[in-house]
Formats: structure tokens, C-alpha cells, sequence
């Protein structure tokens, strides 16, 4: 498990409670971890556990036949330097994070590995140092990526990680095409978390007020423009049931904005970056998401 934050400890904490032999690559948290463990808030346990494997370098730990990648996109330049020394031969990288083109940074980075995105839809953050704290949600949406951007289909590697993760109570959706997925994701990523971080809003408070609900709607149907003109269709009526589904959970800090508020870089160009040039090559400009898209690169440079 590359990165314990608040995706990769809970889906790495979930493995380890189902008895899963797991891996964790920590930075800061890492005495912390050590000395008093790693705690898991969730709305059915709270569980701390103590009696994990746990490393500081990457030189020290084992090859494994399943390295999942939960870092920040902006980290994704470390991963030449992690993933050659971690994956087996014959193994598998797991990309757990948001938006477009972290796939082909992988398969860059090891060109022989089984590479499987996985999209999160969950709300989790973490608390404090070494105490991951999920509200709602959890599933994972799981395909596989193909060098030549194709539909994998329903492979049996695919098969094979979902039962990992079932197994350990993580509901997985399978999808036959990969890059559809990541641009269904975007439909909810581009709008919420772009705009709590320029409003200082919370998911709640950019739906109830008419204004920023209709800003939110236009946002998506411009993913969904973007998904179409790059061959991913996608049906309009997600961008409602997206709606739906976020005016059902509960008030929720999307990570773009707890990333700001904490001073870290923002996942600008995986987000919003890769996504508009995807749209350009193809002769379409999104204007709304081009705006959003500067105002974050503005916002993540000045002075806090």
C-alpha cells in the first residue's frame, strides 16, 4: 500500500482487518504508526491495529503481486522510483486516485505490470496522524487499463482483486471500460471539488444554494460533453443522479479542499488539466471547467 492517507489507509486497514498480508509505505505518519498503530473510524468500528507491516523506504520492503497506488496525483512523480522495486514480476499495480492519465504514468513507470484502475467513491479524510476516519461510503469502481485507451472487458485478474476486496467488506462495481469510468468520476470530481476550494464551500451548501446548484449542473454536463467528444459517452441523466446521490450524504469537504485548507498541492492537472486537453485534441473546449481550472492554478500559487 503506497500512501496511508485517507483512501489508502482505509482500504489498506479494511485488507489487513479481512487478514490480508498488506505492506504500508509510510512517511510522516511512520513513528506514529510504529508506537501506537494505525486507527480505522468508521460509521460500524472503530479499531485500532498495532501488528502491521509497515516501512519507511522502499528499499526495504518485499516484492508483492499487488502494489496499490493511493499518493496524491501530485506525487506521481515518485512513482519511477517506488514501482520498480516493488512489483513482482507478473504482478499487478492497482491505481487508487482521481482523474485522467495516472494509468499511463504507471505503465511508463513498469511497462510489464498488470495495471487496474480504481475509482473511489467514498468520504474519508484523515483525522490525525495515523487515524483515518470514513463517514459514507467506500465502493470502489475497478477496470483495467490497455495501453491503446480500449475496453478491457471483464477480466479474471479483475475478478480475482474484487474478491480481495469483498472479501474485506469493500463493495467493488466492475466496469468493462476503464476510461468511461474515470470520465463518470470526473462528472461529480470537477464540479465539488473544484468549486469548494474557490467558494470555501461544503457539498451541501454548493447544492442548496440555487446559484451554485445550477453552476454545479453546467460543470458536469460539460464532463459529459468532454466524455462524448473522447468516445466515452456518457448518459446525461448520470450528471441528475449525481445530484441525487450527493444531496443524500452528508455534508461533505470534498479532499481538494481539505488539501488547500492544509497548505498541500492541489490534483489540478489530473483533475481538470488532463481532461480539458482530452477534449481539446478532439476540437471541443469546455469554458466553465477552463475557468475553474485556472482559478485553482492561481489559488494554489498565491500566497495563503
Amino acid at each position: 500500500m503506497v500512501g496511508v492517507g485517507a483512501v489508502g489507509g482505509y482500504y489498506g486497514g479494511m485488507l489487513h482487518r479481512a487478514g490480508q498480508e498488506v505492506h504500508f509505505l509510510l512517511h510522516n505518519d511512520f513513528e506514529h504508526v510504529r508506537t501506537q498503530g494505525l486507527l480505522l473510524e468508521t460509521p460500524q468500528f472503530t479499531e485500532r491495529y498495532s501488528n502491521l507491516h509497515i516501512y519507511q523506504d522502499v528499499r526495504d520492503m518485499p516484492r508483492c503481486d499487488v502494489v496499490v497506488v493511493a499518493l496524491k496525483t501530485t506525487a506521481n512523480q515518485l512513482l519511477p522510483h517506488l514501482l520498480p522495486t516493488l512489483v513482482k514480476e507478473g504482478g499487478t499495480v492497482l491505481v487508487l486516485q482521481n482523474g485522467l492519465g495516472s494509468e499511463d504514468e504507471v505503465h511508463r513507470a513498469v511497462p510489464q505490470a498488470h495495471i487496474l484502475g480504481g475509482l473511489c467513491f467514498i468520504c474519508s479524510g484523515k483525522a490525525g496522524p495515523g487515524h483515518i476516519r470514513q463517514t459514507d461510503y467506500g465502493s470502489v469502481r475497478l477496470g483495467q487499463y490497455r495501453a491503446d485507451a480500449q475496453p478491457s472487458g471483464l477480466t479474471p485478474l479483475m475478478k480475482e482483486i474484487a474478491e480481495d476486496f469483498q472479501r474485506a467488506g469493500v463493495n467493488i462495481i466492475l466496469e468493462e471500460d476503464l476510461l468511461a469510468a474515470r470520465w463518470k468520476k470526473l462528472v461529480w470530481n470537477v464540479p465539488f471539488n473544484g468549486l469548494s476550494v474557490v467558494l470555501n464551500a461544503s457539498t451541501d451548501r454548493l447544492l442548496q444554494n440555487p446559484a451554485t446548484r445550477k453552476l454545479c449542473r453546467a460543470l458536469m454536463d460539460e464532463v459529459v460533453a468532454g466524455a462524448d467528444a473522447a468516445g466515452h459517452p456518457i448518459d446525461p441523466a448520470f450528471a441528475d443522479k449525481m445530484i441525487a446521490d450527493t444531496e443524500r450524504m452528508k455534508p461533505y469537504l470534498p479532499s481538494m479542499k481539505t488539501d488547500f485548507d492544509q497548505g498541500r498541492p492541489l490534483e489540478i492537472e489530473h483533475i481538470y488539466g488532463h481532461p480539458l486537453r482530452a477534449a481539446q485534441e478532439h476540437g471541443l473546449t469546455l469554458p466553465r471547467m477552463e475557468m475553474l481550472y485556472q482559478l485553482l492554478s492561481f489559488m494554489q500559487q498565491a500566497p495563503r
